[in-house]
């Protein structure tokens, strides 16, 4: 049983990662690493894949090695978040609530720029 639901965190959590791509202020780095960690519970077969993508494979073995996270994803997801922030304050119904938004973004890419960078 236990089995089965880290199976189903891990599909949903990439589902999701996935659909964050294209969608604007929904993450796909922190979706991936969770379906990375629960694949690795619930379906080998699973993380052997996202381990060897061309994409997410580098990101999920430096995070899993270093807790790391390269200078680039760190680059793309602050501007990402950034631009986020600015959407929101243009068209939030009230400023509490973009404001509320872009402080949950700071403290995220605070967070975000403090991790190690992976050693080369």
């Amino acid at each position: 049983m236990t089995r089965w639901l880290w199976w189903l965190l891990a599909y949903a959590s990439l589902g999701i990662g996935i659909v964050g791509i294209v969608v604007p202020g929904l993450p796909t780095v922190p979706f991936v690493l969770l379906a990375a960690f629960a694949a690795a519970r619930g379906s080998q077969r699973l993380h052997a894949w996202l381990l060897a993508h061309r994409q997410f494979g580098p990101m999920i073995l430096d995070w899993e090695r270093e807790g790391a996270v390269s200078r680039r994803a760190k680059r793309l997801a602050i501007g990402r978040m950034a631009a986020c922030a600015v959407v929101m304050s243009l068209t939030a119904p009230q400023c509490g609530l973009a404001a509320t938004g872009t402080a949950f973004m700071a403290i995220v890419a605070t967070w975000l720029w403090r991790r190690p960078e992976p050693r080369q």
